[in-house]
Order: structure tokens, then C-alpha cells, then sequence
């Protein structure tokens, strides 16, 4: 590609701010680039996607990504955005969250060898055998007191009741040190992360200037937010896994779907691969008379879907969205809710649990809804539905001919969020 990485990233709201301007030149040539990522779970959420993108985009542009997973950093736990201190993992859970998020990079980075082939590394390699005291003497005597109290992270967290550890206040060394170590053994001059990253980063740099006397670069990117300033990838049911396990393609898909329109351009910059004139269209047509309301977010949801899940990903949250739609009757038989129900919310219940109960005791018993007032309130406004039917009678109460080959009931709370109940006989 003619264009600069840096131009390419920019036009699409990557940046938030680069530590030099002479990267831009250094751009012009092949470099290794690093996003750290702490195993803190089995998988990583759709707010380190963007990690895993910028990541992509270099690879694309003829740079080496490299990933860094912090199997020693992950035991620590980065203070940076958190108002209180991570609970600690043993090294076994660690461990096995290192194996797990792995495949993240494996689905989405280019490890087929027509790109330059990513590096993935674990810090654990480096830090398993560096005792305390060689640490503290080799490495903390080069950080300085004044500038680590003053990062803002540092600041909030010592005004507050919780405070600080000093477990925690390390962190700073351990990153910086990750990128001075994978700078002078893997030839790494690049390090990216979130705009909370910023001081970790530029201690790096420093560390690195110090102990090799050698020039090293940071990028940020603005930290991923919706237009109403709440945090991308989190729902009424927590966060937004990339792994299928902990979310389905098609809960994946449906949060997606779900994207309001005033964010929905700006996610497909930063969450796609779609070429900019083409999102510019699509833009375009938003504001254009006979615009077919959602089909940018579905667009959205496709693209992100088959990015993190695969083209399979895609083709199962269109059929459970297709089974699972208002007016689609035909389709709500046993054996396609048994071939779907793996792939979206549902909850096993005996058919006695479920015989007598209004939609209202069913749907907060389910946690579809968090209260019976709140569905009570959805079914006079003509938003709860019963196997896509809509309901209009609070007082209903589910009989025998409701269930699906008495096997399955499918709840639905407005068009798009859907809880199916399968029966234990």
C-alpha cells in the first residue's frame, strides 16, 4: 500500500497521540509493533478489539505485529482505568487464560505467511528467572518517584478510599520494562494501547533511552466510548466477550445490531476493515429519504461478527435472528430452536415453573427483564412477545399450547433481545 499506516489509522479515528513526530517517516519503512494484553480472563471483550485491529492494520501495511501476553503483568494487574484493585489470579488460572485469549489473535491476525508473520509473546519469558533485588537495582533505580506519583491514574486512586498497593504502583516498571526487553532482544519500536496507556508508554520510552540509548515510539488510541459517553462493549448483561463460549455469534451480532445510529459510522471505521468511501456512502445514505432503518448496523454487525467469529459466525446469528424474529412463526418448530439454542440466552426450567405464570413472573424469572412492573409496562406498549406473537393481555398466563412441542418458549423483550426457555420434562 502507497499510504502511511499513521495517514490510514488517523483517517479512521485511530489516533489520539503519537510521542514523536518522526515516526510518521519511520512508517515509510517495515517496523515491530506491540499491544500488551493482561489475561485477567479466558477471553478478551470487544473493547480490546481495537488492539487487535491496529494491530491488523500495520500487519496489512508490511509491519510486524507483535502481541505480548502478561503472564507476569496479568499477575499484577494494570491500575489504569480501575477504581479499585484486580482480584488476583493464581498462576494456573493465568495460564490457562494465556492459552485461551491466544486464539483471538490467531482468528483475526494474518498467520497464513502472505503478511509478516505476528509474534506472539508471554513476558513470563523474561521475567521468570529476574529476581526482586536484580529488578528493584537494574530496573527501579531508573524510574523517578515525581513523575510515576503524577499519572493521573496514580493521583485518582491515592485521593480515594481505596488508594493504591504498591503490587499495583509497580506496574509502571513491569511495562516499562516489556518494552525496553522487546526492544533490544525482538528489535521492537513501536508500542500502541488505549489514551489511559500514556504514561506507561512514555515510561518505556524513558526506561529505554536510559539503559540503551536508544529512540523508541509510542501511539495511543482514544478509548472506545459511545456517543451518550457510556463504555463500548458493555450491556445489561456485562461485557462483550470475543470468545463464543462466554458470548454467542449471535449475542455478539445483536449488540451490534443494537449500536444507536449516531455511532454506528464511527464503529465501522474503527471496528472494520471497510474501505473509507464506502463507509462515507453508507453515511450518506443515513440522512437519504427511504433509508431502510438498522441496515447500517446490520452491516456493522456482520462485518465485526466475521472479523472475531468467522463467516460460520455469521451464518449462525442469521439464522437464530432469522428464527428468532417478530412475525416468524413458521420457523419457531423444536427442531430449529434444538439446532439454535446453543447459540443464544437461554434457561432450562421444569414445565411446572413454567405452566400458570404470567409473561411478567416468567420473564423475571428467566432475568430477562429485571422486574414485573418493567414488563407490564412492556406489554402495554406493545413490546413483549410471546414466541414472536405479540402479547397484549398482562394477565395471560402460559398454557400448554403456548409451548413449542412442549419443548421450548421463546420470550421476547422488544424486537431484538430474546430469552428462550427450554422445558425439563
Amino acid at each position: 500500500m502507497a499510504e502511511n499506516i499513521l495517514d490510514c489509522l488517523k483517517g479512521r479515528g485511530f489516533i489520539d497521540a503519537v510521542t514523536s513526530d518522526d515516526l510518521h517517516a519511520l512508517c515509510e519503512k517495515p517496523l515491530k509493533v506491540y499491544v500488551g494484553f493482561d489475561p485477567t480472563a479466558d477471553s478478551l471483550h470487544v473493547g480490546n478489539l481495537m488492539g487487535i485491529l491496529v494491530l491488523a492494520w500495520f500487519q496489512r501495511f508490511g509491519h510486524t505485529p507483535v502481541v505480548v501476553l502478561g503472564g507476569t503483568s496479568g499477575r499484577i494487574g494494570d491500575p489504569s482505568g480501575k477504581s479499585v484493585e484486580r482480584p488476583l489470579l493464581d498462576t494456573e488460572t493465568i495460564a490457562s487464560n494465556v492459552a485461551s485469549i491466544r486464539t483471538h489473535f490467531e482468528q483475526i491476525l494474518d498467520f497464513g505467511g502472505k503478511l509478516p508473520s505476528p509474534l506472539i509473546l508471554n513476558n513470563d519469558q523474561w521475567y521468570s528467572n529476574f529476581g526482586l533485588v536484580d529488578f528493584l537495582r537494574d530496573v527501579g533505580k531508573h524510574f523517578r518517584m515525581g513523575p510515576m506519583l503524577a499519572k493521573d491514574t496514580v493521583k485518582t486512586r491515592l485521593q480515594s478510599e481505596e488508594g493504591l498497593s504498591y503490587t499495583e504502583f509497580s506496574y509502571q516498571l513491569i511495562q516499562g520494562y516489556d518494552f525496553y526487553h522487546l526492544h533490544t532482544h525482538h528489535d521492537v519500536s513501536v508500542q500502541m494501547g488505549g489514551s489511559d496507556q500514556w504514561g506507561n508508554i512514555t515510561g518505556g520510552i524513558e526506561l529505554t533511552r536510559k539503559l540503551a540509548g536508544e529512540s523508541v515510539y509510542g501511539i495511543t488510541w482514544p478509548l472506545l466510548t459511545r456517543s451518550d459517553g457510556k463504555k463500548f462493549g458493555k450491556s445489561e448483561e456485562g461485557a462483550i466477550w470475543l470468545s463464543e463460549k462466554r458470548c454467542s455469534p449471535y449475542q455478539f451480532y445483536q449488540y451490534l445490531i443494537r449500536i444507536p445510529d449516531a455511532d454506528v459510522i464511527k464503529m465501522m471505521k474503527l471496528l472494520t476493515f471497510m474501505d473509507l468511501a464506502e463507509i462515507e456512502e453508507i453515511e450518506k445514505g443515513m440522512k437519504e429519504p427511504g433509508y431502510l432503518v438498522n441496515s447500517a448496523q446490520k452491516r456493522l454487525a456482520e462485518e465485526v461478527t466475521r472479523i472475531v467469529h468467522g463467516e460460520e459466525g455469521v451464518v449462525k446469528a442469521r439464522k437464530v435472528t432469522e428464527a428468532a424474529a417478530p412475525g416468524k412463526k413458521a420457523a419457531l418448530d423444536a427442531e430449529t430452536l434444538s439446532a439454535i439454542s446453543g447459540d443464544m440466552p437461554s434457561i432450562s426450567l421444569p414445565m411446572d415453573q413454567v405452566l400458570g405464570q404470567s409473561y411478567a413472573e416468567l420473564a423475571v424469572e428467566a432475568e430477562l427483564l429485571s422486574s414485573k412492573g418493567e414488563a407490564n409496562r412492556l406489554i402495554k406498549n406493545g413490546g413483549a412477545y410471546l414466541n414472536d406473537a405479540k402479547l397484549v393481555d398482562p394477565a395471560a398466563r402460559i398454557q400448554k399450547k403456548d409451548l413449542i412441542e412442549d419443548r421450548f418458549l421463546l420470550l421476547g423483550a422488544g424486537k431484538k433481545k430474546k430469552l428462550l426457555i427450554k422445558i425439563v420434562l
